[in-house]
Parts: structure tokens; C-alpha cells; sequence
């Protein structure tokens, strides 16, 4: 269904535009039909950046991005209407997604007036009260109310039902559920899933929590510093991580056994200037690393089946896993 294949983003620096910073490196991956694909890293990873430009709001420097086989940079007018038809995003902040003047109805008019004019007064309110059961509201809940007289979760809520209204086929869910408490957060990755069961929809999960990721996802990209580092099915990426940055984020995951300042003080990012070798050199932990780690940038290779690394040492860390904490664990060899 989408497919990006090399693409780079570089934000131009400066008040002439004379440095630059390359948010995305040569990024490659598809979701499928049906396919709930996390993409998973820290603050400043790329991320966002990703989903933005699948949503068109930047525009990529390099590489394409194809919707159905179709270069989506190429969509203009009907053609870009139509794609956004099929393609929405939800995003960290609800509240930023509403004009706190407007009642949070007029998002329902916008996807009627654009999308379907011809459709009747009843039809249209019949196909509304549809979209808010699905995602667990009544109209009497939300509509007629200004966000500020609705939560975080409802609010969010909503969003996904004007997704539903256009009768999307690919969700970008940037942070969706990052700013709500533990039993929304619940709720709305069960709405998902039952989305993805019961309508086929597709979602690109944005996240830099684990857990949550491991609970809705069916395949995992690990991203850092704008390259994917480690992808696969979710239960490889998790069940046998490869790379030293999977290692480290799963590690990170704080454990009630384990005081968290003492973790935090081994994790700690050093700040490096990229070069030509690894993205992960000057953070990685993995012992004795080789001249070619920092001279030779590493390709995403299948190591198993449906499951890529980016790791010249990912034998050593396969068979020997030396966490920056001191612990050491065995995991399966091949």
C-alpha cells in the first residue's frame, strides 16, 4: 500500500541556509494492507519528520514515497483530495488540532463540505453518530461542546472519527496516545486494533514507547539519528534484538527491581558529530568495536527471515549481549 523507498530529508540552517541537518537518511520500508507498522526512537530521531512527509506537510529531498504504486510528490488537485481521502494523521496534541473558538462539530462539516456535498442532512448525521460509536462516543457526549469542555481522550477520539468519516485506509498515528492517562491510552490502541481487524485500516505507529508499540504493532522499525537501524516482525525485534540501540531502548524500560538513576547515568547520549561509518559509533556500548564501524556506514541486512540489522558486530551481539549497565545476557546463536 505505501512504500518509501530512499528517502532523505535535509533542513537547510542558518540565516543563508549554509548548514544543513539531515533529519532522514535513505529511508526504505512499506506497510501493508491491513499492517499496523511501528515506527519506533528517542526525541530527534525523525520520526515526525517521516510522517510528515507521507501526510505531505514537508516535502521529501530525495527518494519517493508511493501510495498504491503512485508517486504521492506527483499528487495535485483531485488527485491530492483524493489521496487524502485515503491518508489522515492523528497527532500528539489533540487540543492543537481545533480552533478553540469553533465547536468541535465543524471538523464534521469540513469532511462533509470537501468530501461529500451531495450527501444528505440525515444520511450524514446517521453516518456521524456511526463513526462516534466506533471509536466509544454518542453525539450527545462531544457534539455541541468546544474542545475545552472535552478531554484529551475524547478529543482524540474524535479525530479518529473524522478518519473514519473519509473511510481512510492508512492512519499516520504520530504520539497519539502520549499525552493520555494509562486507561485511555488502552482504549484507544484497542479502537485501533479493532480498526485494523474489522476494516482492514493501516496504521503507521509513531512512538517511542516500547511496551505500547510491542502491544498494537505487527512489525517494528527501530529508528536513530534518521536511518532505521533494526526492523522485523515485532516479536524478532523484541524477542531477539540485534542491534546494541534495540538492546539499549529495551533496556531503558524501567523495572521496579532496579533504581532508574542508576540506569539513566549509563545510558546517557554522547554528543558526536556523524561520520562516515556507523550513526551508533560514539554511543555504542558493544566491546572492542572494529575500524570498520567507524570508517564503513552498515546496510540493513537479513539476518533471518523478516528480520533486518544495520550492525557490522550483530554476530557478537547475537551470541553475547553486553549491556551498558554491566549485565550480561546469553541469547540464542544460529
Amino acid at each position: 500500500m505505501l512504500e518509501l523507498d530512499r528517502v532523505t530529508k535535509i533542513f537547510r540552517l542558518g540565516i543563508f541556509g549554509r548548514k544543513s541537518l539531515k533529519a532522514v537518511d535513505q529511508v526504505s520500508f512499506r506497510v501493508n494492507h491491513g499492517q499496523v507498522v511501528a515506527l519506533i526512537g528517542e526525541s530527534g530521531s525523525g520520526k515526525t519528520t517521516i510522517g510528515k512527509m507521507i501526510l505531505r506537510l514537508l516535502p521529501a529531498t530525495s527518494g519517493t514515497i508511493l501510495f498504491e504504486g503512485r508517486d504521492i510528490a506527483k499528487f495535485h488537485g483531485r488527485a491530492l483530495k483524493e489521496y487524502y481521502r485515503q491518508v489522515q494523521g492523528v497527532f500528539q496534541d489533540p487540543f492543537s488540532s481545533y480552533n478553540p473558538i469553533f465547536k468541535v462539530d465543524r471538523i464534521f462539516n469540513i469532511v462533509q463540505k470537501e468530501f461529500f456535498p451531495k450527501v444528505s442532512a440525515q444520511k450524514w448525521r446517521e453516518r456521524q453518530e456511526e463513526a462516534l460509536c466506533a471509536v466509544g462516543l454518542t453525539p450527545e457526549e462531544v457534539l455541541g461542546k468546544y474542545p475545552h469542555q472535552l478531554s484529551g481522550g475524547q478529543l482524540q477520539r474524535l479525530l479518529i472519527a473524522r478518519a473514519l468519516l473519509l473511510e481512510i485506509r492508512l492512519l499516520v498515528a504520530d504520539e497519539i496516545i502520549s499525552m493520555l492517562d494509562a486507561s485511555t491510552r488502552v482504549d484507544v490502541l484497542n479502537l485501533l486494533a479493532d480498526l485494523k481487524n474489522a476494516q482492514g485500516l493501516s496504521v503507521l505507529f509513531i512512538t517511542h514507547d516500547l511496551a505500547l508499540a510491542h502491544y498494537v504493532s505487527d512489525e517494528a522499525l527501530i529508528l536513530y539519528r534518521g536511518n532505521i537501524v533494526e526492523s522485523g516482525d515485532i516479536a524478532k525485534v523484541f524477542g531477539s534484538p540485534l542491534h546494541p540501540y534495540t538492546q539499549m531502548l529495551l533496556l531503558s524500560v524501567p523495572r521496579l527491581d532496579q533504581k532508574w538513576e542508576d540506569v539513566e547515568i549509563k545510558l546517557q547520549a554522547q554528543s558526536a558529530p556523524l561520520g562516515k561509518g556507523c550513526v551508533y559509533y560514539h554511543r555504542c556500548f558493544v566491546q572492542e568495536k572494529e575500524k570498520i564501524c567507524a570508517n564503513e556506514k552498515p546496510g540493513l541486512l537479513e539476518v533471518e527471515n523478516g528480520h533486518f540489522v544495520a550492525c557490522h558486530r550483530f554476530r557478537e551481539t547475537k551470541k553475547e549481549v553486553r549491556y551498558a549497565t554491566g549485565e550480561t545476557r546469553g541469547t540464542s546463536t544460529s
